[in-house]
This record gives structure tokens, C-alpha cells and sequence, in this order.
């Protein structure tokens, strides 16, 4: 019988997808529902609502770049430090092999083998040793852009979503009303796929999500009310 494991693939796109999406769903929202309580034209929360996203998806994609750079130089910072270890004291790197296997429960014989057979290959030293030691995987080269691109065009899109129904219509209440309509239906599509691919359950997360972008629109509407 073949046996398939069930693992997900592509985690970084997956969260980045996740990241941009979300606030692009709820912050554009947010922002249109707050503008429909408080001006007259529809013309004025679309220029605001564009100028949010555009400004957003900067905003959100530099982070993105910025967290994987920090986690390339990190990586680089400590493959240098465990070349400069296993040159100059590689007895103690030794053992820290032999802790390693010690705690996967191998007789005492077998970590000295391993460590002995492994101080051979210093590339394969120090890439266990920053596997096993510090739980650093190398990264990708090309994260740091790829996830940049990744949250900016997801943020652009979920921020489309809210803002789309005012390019149609000349009130700004009307607007929020079929933007409601739209974003809850996004918001709880959005939020289903996302617990579903992070492991989750589907429909609480779909509420969840939903849940969580109403109330942050229903806030800004009331308070644009309030101070209008």
C-alpha cells in the first residue's frame, strides 16, 4: 500500500500570501467603511482608498524584504561561526555531535564513529552542526525579493477587493453596503483557505477572519459617524 505524507509545500508563499492578504483585506476595508460615514462622494474614498493601498504595499513588501534579509545575514553570521569553530576547536564541535546523537539515544561507540566519520567533510560538519545545533536551514538566496513581491501584490489584490464596488456607484453609503457584501464574503473565503492550508480548522478560521475584519470596519464607520 503506498503511502503519501500530507505535507505542505511551499510554507514562505504560503505565509506571505497570508500576510499581505489579510491586511489588504481588512485595512482598505477598514478605511473605506470609516470614509462612508464621514464625506459625500465616493470620489474621495476611492482616491484615499487607492493611495492607502498603494502606500500599504509598500510598506507591508519592504517588511517582507527587510525579514528576509535579517534572516539571510543571520544564517551567513552563524555559518561563519561554526567554519571558524570547527577549525579552531574542533574537539568541542566533536562533542557537540555526540550531544546531538546522545539525546536520539545512539550508544556511546556509535556518536564517536559518527563524529569521527563526520569531522572528515567540513561542509558536511558545519551544515549538521547548523542543522542539528542551531535549527538554521539555508535560505533562499532570492527570498528576501520573492517575499517583497509576494505581500505587495497580495496586499494590492485584497485591498482591491473593499474598494472596488465605490468605482460604480455615487454614494459613498451605497458603496459601503455592496463593500460589505463583497469583503465578508472575501474575508471568510480568505480565512477558510488559510486555516486550511495552515493545518486548521476551516470553518472556525473562516469565522475567525471574518469576524475580525467586520468589527475593524464597523469601528472606523461608527467613529467617522461620530466625529462627523
Amino acid at each position: 500500500m503506498q503511502h503519501t505524507e500530507a505535507h505542505l509545500k511551499s510554507s514562505d508563499i504560503v505565509t506571505d500570501i497570508v500576510i499581505g492578504m489579510s491586511d489588504g483585506l481588512t485595512v482598505p476595508f477598514a478605511l473605506a467603511a470609516g470614509l462612508s460615514g464621514a464625506v459625500s462622494t465616493t470620489a474621495i474614498v476611492i482616491t484615499a482608498g487607492l493611495a492607502e493601498i498603494a502606500a500599504g504595499s509598500i510598506a507591508m513588501g519592504l517588511g517582507g524584504y527587510l525579514a528576509g534579509k535579517t534572516e539571510q545575514d543571520h544564517y551567513n553570521s552563524e555559518l561563519k561561526r561554526e567554519y571558524s569553530e570547527v577549525e579552531n576547536v574542533p574537539d568541542l564541535e566533536k562533542q557537540e555531535v555526540r550531544d546531538v546523537f546522545k539525546e536520539m539515544g545512539l550508544s556511546e561507540q556509535t556518536r564517536y564513529i559518527i563524529a569521527d566519520e563526520m569531522a572528515k567533510d567540513k561542509d558536511k560538519w558545519v551544515d549538521f552542526m547548523m542543522k542539528y545545533e542551531l535549527g538554521l536551514e539555508k535560505p533562499d538566496p532570492k527570498r528576501a525579493r520573492n517575499s517583497a513581491l509576494n505581500i505587495g501584490i497580495s496586499y494590492i489584490v485584497g485591498g482591491l477587493v473593499p474598494l472596488s464596488p465605490y468605482f460604480f456607484v455615487k454614494r459613498p453609503i451605497d458603496g459601503l453596503f455592496y463593500s460589505c457584501a463583497i469583503t465578508i464574503a472575501a474575508l471568510f473565503i480568505f480565512g477558510f483557505f488559510k486555516a486550511k492550508a495552515t493545518g486548521q480548522k476551516p470553518w472556525s478560521g473562516a469565522i475567525r477572519v471574518t469576524l475580525i475584519g467586520s468589527a475593524a470596519a464597523s469601528a472606523a464607520f461608527f467613529i467617522a459617524r461620530l466625529f462627523s
